[in-house]
């Protein structure tokens, strides 16, 4: 009964597959492969415009790489204060960034809102050369809370934005679940709403080490391939994540996998809704599960094998009774279905 993470789930056999099947033979070095180009163009078509795209291996690379070329260091980075970027990458939007500023922002279930940007924005009046300007709006899809942004709620975001001169940063760890769950197609959460650049992660859906930094604009990466090498981010054998991408994108495995993981999570939500002493706080629209429970409840729970963390966040609304569970697409019914038995057991 794994609800820690979605990284725990290691890889889908197709991934595994694939980069068996790429490590036969002999391959150019540092994406000069054909892999690599055949991925790029995979992606252009699943977004439906000429996109640039760079391979990395880590999301905190992805976010930290995408945002140094959206802001400059003196900037400031709008982001919900329970985002990644806020709460999980040890400062390294501030490393990559050369000291960029965070400014984090309150929001239900990990989402902003137009109100809630605006209002941070009239706190902080541009003064140069004392105040930090703004300059990058951080969205995550889906969020840190299981919430995921529809279309309209992007495109308004976005137009607020780009409006204040703001380009727009998505980090998109959970991307492939947010598009299962809208049942959507890509462009419209992304470019088509107003999204200048996104780190599209697969790592967490049943790869091993991919993401993806796409550029909606191909004038806006024109430094990005210095920046990621100088990070020591460019994989000399990047073939290896392009094979994984490959497989990834390769007959909607993506949002098969997502689904599973979405499924698992609803089911596993609607159960705990109807246990007494468990409150559902965030809505379930992704792979996340944010449930409130009484202490003893939780560690019955863990003491029966069950392994999921309490979530400890300025947003937490419950004062300590918040805890995560995370479906993966490796997360089976009798997983679910053991949980409730044993939660139901303990209430």
């Amino acid at each position: 009964m794994i609800f820690a993470s979605d990284n725990w789930a290691g890889a889908a056999r197709e991934i595994l597959d694939a980069v068996a099947r790429a490590n036969d033979g002999l391959a150019p070095s540092y994406g000069g492969d054909e892999l690599s180009a055949r991925v790029e163009a995979r992606f252009c078509e699943i977004f439906e415009r000429d996109v640039a795209v760079f391979l990395v291996a880590t999301g905190g690379a992805a976010n930290g790489l995408a945002l140094s070329v959206t802001t400059p260091p003196y900037g400031m980075i709008l982001c919900h204060e329970e985002s990644h970027v806020q709460m999980d990458e040890c400062c390294g939007p501030e490393f990559f960034t050369g000291g960029a500023k965070l400014l984090p922002i309150e929001g239900f279930a990990a989402k902003l809102s137009p109100e809630t940007i605006a209002a941070a924005l009239k706190g902080f009046p541009e003064r140069p050369p004392h105040g930090a300007p703004p300059r990058v709006l951080s969205l995550t899809q889906a969020t840190e809370c299981g919430a995921v942004y529809k279309p309209g709620e992007l495109r308004a975001l976005c137009a607020l934005a780009h409006e204040r001169g703001l380009r727009v940063h998505m980090d998109g760890a959970r991307f492939a679940n947010a598009v299962a769950a809208l049942d959507c197609a890509p462009a419209d959460i992304s470019w088509k709403a107003g999204v200048d650049v996104l780190c599209f992660g697969a790592t967490k859906n049943g790869c091993i080490a991919a993401e993806a930094v796409v550029f909606f604009d191909r004038d806006a990466a024109a430094d990005f391939a210095f920046r990621r090498k100088r990070a020591g981010h460019l994989w000399s054998k990047q073939r290896f994540i392009a094979a994984q991408f490959e497989a990834y994108l390769k007959d909607g495995l993506w949002l098969r996998l997502a689904a599973r993981a979405n499924a698992m999570a609803r089911r596993l939500s609607d159960g705990l809704a109807a246990v007494d002493g468990v409150e559902i706080v965030y809505p379930t629209e992704a792979n996340e599960v944010f449930a409130a429970m009484p202490a003893t409840m939780a560690e019955a729970l863990r003491r029966a094998g069950a392994v999921f963390y309490p979530w400890a966040t300025p947003g937490d609304p419950t004062g300590g009774r918040l805890h995560r569970l995370i479906a993966s697409f490796r997360t089976t019914e009798e997983d679910v279905d053991r949980l409730l038995a044993l939660a139901r057991s303990a209430a």
